[in-house]
């Protein structure tokens, strides 16, 4: 006889957490399937807690240097690259304890194997052992994440060309690394290399990376990569890689130039993990890239199938992927949430930090013409230079009258909390004045917001003032 629930979520990851707690929250018998043999999904242990970990630990070093020497101090430091790899191995088993503890608190019942459907409401899981067992539910959420994208182009061996799942893997830290891609993976781990003091240079096809965000964030992101001693070829492909004959990969470009390095890291992104779970057996339509097509409620074609997080596209974040789940559970368990939310903050996680909300300026300009930008230099705000970063800045995009907030940009350390404000600005009623008109504390990074507010307000009552010249 068939176990029964009235939840079933197919994967632990952010999304599928999120979902199976909230129906159990709302008094559901809920059940997570976990393939992997600890629950957290790739967020947890091949991406989102991983990648930022070692970027704390390249920061903290980089901190730690600029502050002896701002202090006249001379310190002869040995950098060993296991040391940050027990530290992720710390952090990781420290979140899938608390993972564990969130699930066992909601009475969730966890199970260990492989899933597939084998009807609309009927799940068959095969444990590691090869014993199979058979699961009823009413409703079924797929949260499978995704995996590294693969390419044609180049054979991923994971141990001269690596993938964004196996450079965790490293025993050491090379000294010279090529990253294929510009996305946002791509620019994060050259990012925190290139800080570690590793050699990085990103080769893409396109001519700027980042290109989904405010061309003044792309510039940023160049612009401080070469500081660190890395490089960005943009407009150009790899078409071969191999070894020199000694110790390095001869890497080379369709534009006929070499590069030379000891490692080369693939990350063009990830593909959503929807094969092998029988979703062409009950009727699950994908579209062409694999993905699971979904309604504002999370639902896909079939009724009491739903899907969260990666399996269902852009913008693959980890916080929308737990708000999908909260929003495909609540529909499930016949609460259906008011609306998703209007706005998704971006953060990326590259030194600096980069983070935005709203319309860029490009778009801002394509769709209502005429705007306004007022900009804050970090070197212009106090905290910055107290707290020894004033490198950095922010943007927000305003309506031609100066009154209308439109979008925010920031780069600089703290810019993925510090986007939260503009973004609750924007949910609230986006008045650029709001940001003059209440009192912010001194000295904090949050007075960017003041300064760029002032400087779109005055570029406006200039603009009155002329007109009625």
């Amino acid at each position: 006889m068939s176990d029964r629930f009235d939840l079933v979520v197919i994967g632990g990851g952010p999304g599928g957490q999120s979902a199976a707690v909230s129906a159990a929250q709302m008094g559901r018998r809920v059940a997570v399937i976990e393939r992997e043999p600890r629950i957290g999904g790739s967020c947890v242990h091949r991406g989102t807690i991983p990648s930022k970990t070692m970027r704390e630990a390249a920061l903290g070093l980089r901190r730690f240097r600029e502050q002896a020497e701002r202090f006249g101090m001379s310190i002869s430091t040995e950098f060993r690259f296991s040391h940050v790899r027990e530290r992720l191995d710390a952090v990781i088993d420290r979140h899938v304890k608390e993972l564990r503890s969130a699930l066992a608190d909601a009475a969730v019942t966890l199970l260990h194997g492989h899933a597939r459907l084998v009807g609309v409401n009927e799940i068959e899981v095969r444990s590691p052992s090869g014993a199979s067992t058979s699961i009823v539910a009413d409703h079924i959420v797929i949260a499978t994440g995704s995996r590294p994208r693969a390419t044609s182009d180049l054979v991923i061996d994971h141990e001269q060309i690596l993938d964004s799942d196996s450079v965790l893997g490293l025993d050491y830290l090379p000294r010279s690394l090529v990253i294929v891609g510009g996305g946002v993976i791509a620019c994060e781990y050259a990012s925190i290399f290139a800080t570690l003091g590793v050699r990085a240079t990103i080769v893409d096809r396109a001519r700027r990376p980042l290109a989904f965000l405010d061309q003044d964030l792309s510039a940023g992101f160049v612009r401080e990569l070469e500081r660190s001693g890395g490089q960005y070829l943009g407009g150009r492909r790899i078409v071969d890689v191999s070894n020199d004959g000694f110790a390095a990969l001869r890497v080379r470009l369709d534009s006929g130039d070499e590069l030379f390095c000891e490692k080369v890291l693939v990350a063009l992104g990830r593909t959503p993990t929807t094969r092998g779970l029988g979703l062409e057996t009950v009727g699950v339509k994908l579209d062409d890239h694999g993905r699971i097509p979904v309604d504002d409620n999370c639902r896909s074609n079939v009724p009491s199938i739903y899907a969260v997080g990666d399996v269902t596209g852009p913008p693959a974040l980890a916080s929308y992927s737990m708000e999908q789940g909260r929003r495909a559970a609540s529909h499930a368990c016949g609460h259906p949430l008011a609306r998703a939310p209007e706005l998704v903050p971006t953060g990326i996680f590259t030194v600096p930090e980069l983070a935005a909300v709203g319309e860029t300026e490009d778009a801002a300009r394509q769709r209502y013409g005429e705007v306004l930008v007022g900009r804050a230099d970090f070197a212009a705000v106090a905290r910055g230079h107290i707290a020894g970063d004033p490198d950095g800045g922010l943007k927000l995009v305003a309506d031609s009258t100066g009154e209308r907030l439109l979008g925010v940009a920031i780069i600089g350390e703290g810019a993925t909390e510090l986007v939260h404000l503009g973004m609750l600005i924007l949910v609230g009623g986006a008045r650029v004045r709001d940001f003059v008109e209440n009192a912010f504390n001194f000295p904090t990074m949050a007075e960017a917001y003041r300064i760029a507010a002032i400087d779109i307000l005055e570029q406006a009552r200039r603009l009155r003032t002329d007109a009625a010249a």
